[in-house]
This record gives C-alpha cells, structure tokens and sequence, in this order.
C-alpha cells in the first residue's frame, strides 16, 4: 500500500502564469485531500528549462493562495518528500535512470538530430507511424562504453516491448488499455542530463507516495509509459483521474485565442476568489443536484471523483459572471466595504479616501446593481464626486419650466425641515408637489438629475441620505445655475 491516507498533488510547470485549467486540476485535488482526510502536495515540474519563466513559482503560489486552495507541503513547507522543486532532485533521476538501463528496460541512445530527422522523413513517406526504430538498443555493452568514454552526447531512452497489451483503470473513464506496438521508446533522460516529463513525473510520484494521480485529459496518452515504468522499477501504480478538457463555447480546447485563460486576468479584472472556484468546480463535475452556488467549504463536503463528467466542460463567461454577483451578494456590507476601499485604490477617482461608514451606505444602495465591487464606483461615482455633466437625453425628457423654480422651492423646505433622514428629504418633496399642484415626479426627476448627473440608479431618497443635506443642497444649487 502506497500510503494509508490519501496523497495527491499538482505539479503544474512554471511558465508564467495559472492557467484555469491548472486551477481546476490544483481544485479537484485539493477537495479531495480535504475530503478524505489526505495531504495536497505542490510540486514544481520545471525540467523543460526553455519553457521556464523567473518569477513563474511565485506567481502560481500566490494565484493558489488567492483562491485559498493552500497546499499542506511543497516548496517553503517540507513535510519530509523533499525537494518539490524538480530541477533540485537532478541526481535522484539520473541514478534511478541509470538502474533501468541495468536492468536492460532502458538504454543509451547516440543518434544524432540529423539522423533522427532523416528517420521521420523516411517514415513520414512510407506511411509508417513516427518512432524511434530501436537503432541503438543493439549496441553491445563494451560499444556503449567505449562511446561514453570518447564523450558521445547521448539520451537514455525507455525500451518498449511489442506485443503487449497495457491495462489500467481510470476512477474518470473506466478501464483502459493501450497496445504497446503505438508507443515510442520514449526519452527520458535528456542530452543534458534533466530528465523528461515522463521520468521525473514517475520517480516524484512514487517517492512522495502519492497515493491518486488527479490530472488533465492531456496526459490520457502519457499514462501507458508511465504505467511501464512503475512497473519497470517494480512499484505501486498508482490511482488515475484524468479530468475532462475545458471549451470555449465553439467546443474548441480552451485558448487564449477566444479569450483570458489565466487566473491573475480574472483577478484583476474584479472577478471573487470565491467565484472563480465555485465557478471552476462546476467545469466537469456535478453534485449531482440543481445546487450552482458553492463556497469552498461545501465544495469539500460535496466533491467526490466519480461525480467527475468525461466529456469537455465548456467555459462559459456569463455563468462566472452571475457567480461573481451572488458571491458578492452573499458578503456583508463591512466585508464589501473593506474591497470597495481597495477597489478605490485604483480607481481614476479625485479623493479616494472614504470613511468606513460611508463606504457601507454605498454598498447598501448599490449591492442589487452590480455584479463586481469596481462597477460601485464606475457605476456610481456620483457619490464619490459631484456631476460633472448631466445626461442631456435625460435633462431634455424630464426637465421644464417649472424645473428651477420647483427646485429653489425644495432647497428652501430642506433648510427648514429637513433632519437628514430619508423621511424628511421626502416629505419636503411632497411639501413642495402639493404647494405647487404637481406630481411628484416633475421633483423626483430633476432632483435625481441634480444629484447624480444621471437617469437611474438608487433611490433618490437613498442618494440624498448618503450625500448628506448640505451637499445635496449644493448639488441642486450648481444644478439651477444650469437650467
């Protein structure tokens, strides 16, 4: 047994950035640790060292961290299976390597590029399927090293025997099998000495124990060489999950083509840590019930890898979007205001500094209306800062003759009368309509207006309490003197 508690892990490659997909696989595995009692595991396959990107291991901690899919050990928390760094356990695959060619289930490979070139070419014409033709497994021990000691650049490749039927089962899709005469004699230990994907992915997997292997669709065709080789070194295999592709909505593979495949892209552009987790959850696996709306504990309660889809799941804007309102829907006011201050930070704003309180009245007028914290105050800048025009199509439709002279009589009322409430700035309204034996919308439109600079939002009333009497009183003044 491989491990009595749970072991898995994401092992994502450090090339810039986390990809939403990457998100979904470090999920999956996460909630089903914290499901099953179990350890998640971070590791950082970078052995491609022209893929890799300075900065890249940070950036992917931090984008974990950001969604709270923390990880129990990895790079800065050795839980004793260390390095979780690939590059930093260079030794431990050229040894194991040099075992398998031992055993005679690998062995060293002289072939040149051009020669390798020239074979597919050949291939290529004949109709064949491209592969290594086996050229330098002949080579007798006393050839290989002589060439060795003459300073032959080499790999050491992965010897495959035909005829034979690889089997496995997938919690995902079922049994599988594969017919090795498909595969090549794979390369796994590079010319300059760091290993490919497929040999450290295999060596890391078995030394860190872990006990499930949860990763994308992609890896479907790797998982046959990697199962020989558990079986070549004569280890546990461990359990498979590959998970479904992500769509764009045309049903093609996911790509920064059709749009922003990078969690920090979410981020900043005002996207919930909670959304994008309730939202990538739900690409590819079902609780099996209508529920949509998760926060990450219940997730953890409710995940379960056999719930899992086969087919692709489609990423769909519009869904993340109306998760992205209903998570900020369900926070407090105090919790929103605490974002909105931030949000401020950036804004393009006069005066960013607000007072807490003032925040949460914000907040409170303007929670229904929006579905991210900075539309608070794209959408309603007018309570940051006054009008600095008024809608025109609004101002021609809504104001009159009598427009001036009724908001003069309003101010007028306020000044004496108005306490600040919500109750007194519409009483004084009232006040003044009936006094002048008009509805009251020949007040409420003009008066919108004049606060706002625009047709919609808020209540009026709403509006007023929050800007205070005497700023209210001095919007409506600047207001007149354009009438």
């Amino acid at each position: 047994m491989i491990n009595e508690t749970p072991r898995v892990r994401f092992a994502p490659s450090p090339t810039g950035y986390l990809h939403v997909g990457g998100l979904r696989t470090a999920l999956y595995n996460y909630l089903f640790a914290k499901k099953n009692n179990g350890t998640f595991v971070l590791r950082i396959e970078d052995t491609d060292r022209n893929r890799y990107v300075p900065g890249a291991v940070e950036n992917l901690i931090a984008a974990l961290e950001w969604c709270g899919v923390t990880y129990d050990e990895g790079p800065h928390k050795d839980g004793g299976y260390g390095p979780y760094i690939q590059s930093e356990r260079l030794e431990i695959y050229q040894s194991l390597c040099k075992e398998l060619v031992e055993k005679k289930k690998a062995y060293y490979c002289f072939c040149t590029p051009e020669r390798l070139d020239a074979l597919k070419v050949e291939q290529e014409k004949a109709g064949q399927q491209k592969k290594y033709d086996k050229h330098c497994i002949h080579l007798s021990d006393a050839e290989v090293a002589d060439r060795l000691a003459a300073g032959e650049r080499y790999v050491i490749r992965m010897s495959i025997l035909d005829g034979q039927s690889i089997e496995f089962d997938d919690i995902v899709r079922g049994h599988i099998s594969f017919q090795s005469d498909t595969l090549d004699d794979q390369v796994l230990l590079k010319g300059d000495g760091y290993p490919t994907y497929h040999l450290a992915n295999v060596i890391d997997d078995h030394q860190m124990k872990i006990t499930h292997v949860i990763r994308g669709e992609e890896w479907l065709p790797s998982t046959p060489k990697h199962v020989l080789l558990y079986q070549a070194f004569g280890w546990e295999i461990p359990i498979f999950s590959h998970l479904p592709l992500l769509l764009n909505p045309d049903r093609s593979k996911l790509s920064k083509r059709q749009g922003d495949v990078a969690v920090e892209d979410y981020k900043s552009k005002g996207f919930l840590p909670e959304a994008m987790v309730n939202f990538v959850a739900l690409l590819g696996w079902t609780a099996g019930d209508d529920k949509e709306f998760y926060q990450l504990n219940e997730l953890v309660q409710a995940f379960s890898l056999e719930r899992v889809n086969k087919s692709g799941a489609v990423f769909d804007l519009n869904k993340l979007t109306w998760l992205n309102a209903e998570h900020l829907r369900k926070k407090s006011s105090p919790e929103l205001a605490v974002l909105l201050a931030k949000s401020l930070q950036d804004s393009d704003l006069p005066v960013k500094e607000f007072t807490t309180e003032f925040l949460v009245s914000v907040i409170d007028a303007m929670r229904e209306r929006v579905e991210f914290i900075h539309e608070v105050w794209k959408n309603g800048s007018y309570f940051f800062q006054r009008p600095a025009a008024y809608d025109a199509a609004v101002k021609t439709k809504r104001i009159t003759e009598k427009s001036k002279k009724l908001m003069e009589e309003y101010i007028a009322e306020l000044q004496q009368n108005c306490d600040g409430s919500k109750e007194s700035f519409e009483h004084a309204l009232h006040v003044v309509a009936e006094k002048n034996e008009v509805k009251n919308a020949e007040l409420i439109h003009p008066l919108r207006l004049a606060l706002s600079g625009v047709g919609g939002g808020p209540g009026v009333y709403d509006i007023a309490v929050i800007l205070g009497k005497e700023e209210s009183i001095e919007r409506i003044n600047i207001f007149n003197e354009t009438l």
